[in-house]
């Protein structure tokens, strides 16, 4: 889950808060790349117009992020 305090905002304004949402987007792929990486599994991503796959070991991940799964 995100390390982002609840603020006292409606939600309303919390669907407006565009930064947040990206942030919160960016940590939720990181976590996922980190757990397919750790688990020695590929991901699929999108490239030049078709599907490619990514191997564990090829996985880029943030270094602050690593052993946090």
């Amino acid at each position: 889950m995100s390390d982002i305090p609840h603020t006292d905002l409606s939600p309303a304004e919390r669907v407006d808060d565009i930064p947040r949402a990206l942030r919160a987007l960016r940590e939720a792929v990181q976590e996922a790349l980190l757990r397919h990486k750790l688990a020695g599994n590929p991901v699929a991503v999108w490239r030049d117009a078709r599907v490619a796959w990514i191997q564990p070991e090829d996985i880029p991940v943030q270094p602050d992020s690593q052993g946090k799964a």
